[in-house]
C-alpha cells in the first residue's frame, strides 16, 4: 500500500485532472439523483462509491455501489471528511489516500458541490493506477506468486528450526558424550544458531511483505533486512574466524596466514555494509527533504 501511495503522489497532478475533466464534460450526469449518477459507473471503471450529501455535509442518498445500494449510511455526517480534502479545481476537491470505511480498501474521494448538495466520487486506489499503467495487476499471476513465496517462507522456517535444533543437539552430544569438551564445542552450536536466527528472520520477512501484507516493502525497509541478515553473517564468520585462529594455533601455526584471509573477508563484509547504510541513510534524507520542499511549496500556493 505504502508503495502504491508514492505512486499515485508522484503522479497525482495527472490523475487529478483526468478525473475532474472527465466528471466535469459529462455534466449531463451532474445532479442529485442516484439514477442518473449511476452513469458514472460506465465511465469511470476505478469509481467504487458514490453518495450525495446536503449542505450541512448530511447524507441524504444511500450508499450506491456499482451493483448495489445501501441504506445503512442515510443521514450520516460527512464533515469529517470535507476537513481532509483539497481544492485541485473550481469547485473540485480531492482527499489524499485513505482507507475505505464503506469498502475496507484504500481510496481517494472526489467532492464537488451540484445544484444544493454535494457529490462524493470514491475511486479504488489500487484500480486506478492499474486503469493508468502506472502497476500492473493479474488475479491469477498474484495468487501464484502468494503461494510460492509462502512455500518458500515455510521452506525457510524449517531448515532455520533444523539449525537451530542442530545447535542443542550438537551440544548435548559434545557436553555428555565420551570426546574431551573443548572451546570448539561451544563455538559450532553458537555459529548454528546464529544462522538459524538469521533465515529464520529473512523467511519471516518474506512472508511478512509478499503473503500476509503486515509490512510494506520499500527501500528503507531493504536496508534494514540487508543489515540485519549481513550482521547474523559477519557474527557466524567472526566467530568461525576466531574459532581457526585458536584450532591453528594450538595444532599448526604455519596456517595462521589463511585465519587472516578469513578476518580480512570478514572485516571487508563490515566496510561494504557501513558504506551502504550511510549511502542508504543519506538518500532516505535527500528524498524526506525534498518531499518536504514540496509540501512546503504546495501550502505556500
Amino acid at each position: 500500500m505504502q508503495e502504491n501511495i508514492q505512486i499515485y503522489q508522484a503522479n497525482r497532478f495527472d490523475i487529478c485532472h483526468f478525473l475532474t475533466e472527465t466528471i466535469i464534460n459529462n455534466g449531463q450526469f451532474l445532479h442529485a439523483q442516484t439514477d442518473t449518477l449511476k452513469n458514472f459507473y460506465k465511465i469511470l471503471p476505478s469509481l467504487e462509491l458514490i453518495y450525495i450529501t446536503d449542505e450541512s455535509y448530511k447524507q441524504v442518498s444511500a450508499n450506491i455501489f456499482r451493483y448495489r445500494a445501501l441504506d445503512s449510511a442515510l443521514g450520516r455526517d460527512r464533515k469529517y471528511l470535507v476537513h481532509k480534502v483539497r481544492k485541485v479545481d473550481s469547485g473540485v476537491y480531492l482527499s489524499d489516500p485513505y482507507i475505505s470505511a464503506a469498502t475496507g480498501e484504500s481510496c481517494i474521494t472526489l467532492m464537488m458541490k451540484v445544484e444544493e448538495h454535494f457529490l462524493f466520487f470514491d475511486f479504488n486506489l489500487l484500480n486506478l493506477l492499474t486503469r493508468f499503467g502506472l502497476i500492473e495487476r493479474n488475479g491469477y499471476f498474484t495468487s501464484v506468486t502468494k503461494s510460492f513465496y509462502f512455500a518458500m517462507g515455510a521452506s525457510l522456517m524449517f531448515f532455520a528450526v533444523l539449525s537451530i535444533g542442530y545447535a542443542f543437539y550438537d551440544y548435548l552430544i559434545h557436553l555428555f558424550g565420551e570426546s574431551e569438551f573443548s572451546i570448539q564445542g561451544v563455538f559450532k552450536p553458537i555459529i548454528a544458531l546464529t544462522m538459524g536466527l538469521a533465515i529464520f528472520d529473512l523467511a519471516r520477512t518474506l512472508m511478512e511483505r509478499e503473503v500476509f501484507f503486515k509490512a510494506y516493502a520499500d527501500k528503507k525497509d531493504d536496508a534494514r533486512l540487508l543489515s540485519k541478515f549481513l550482521t547474523a553473517i559477519i557474527i557466524a564468520l567472526s566467530i568461525e574466524a576466531l574459532m581457526v585462529v585458536f584450532k591453528i594455533a594450538l595444532n599448526d601455526t604455519s596456517g595462521l596466514l589463511n585465519a587472516l584471509y578469513l578476518i580480512i573477508g570478514v572485516a571487508l563484509i563490515i566496510v561494504s555494509l557501513a558504506i551502504y547504510n550511510y549511502s542508504d541513510a543519506k538518500s532516505t534524507h535527500a528524498k524526506a527533504k525534498k518531499i518536504e520542499a514540496e509540501t512546503a511549496a504546495e501550502v505556500k500556493e
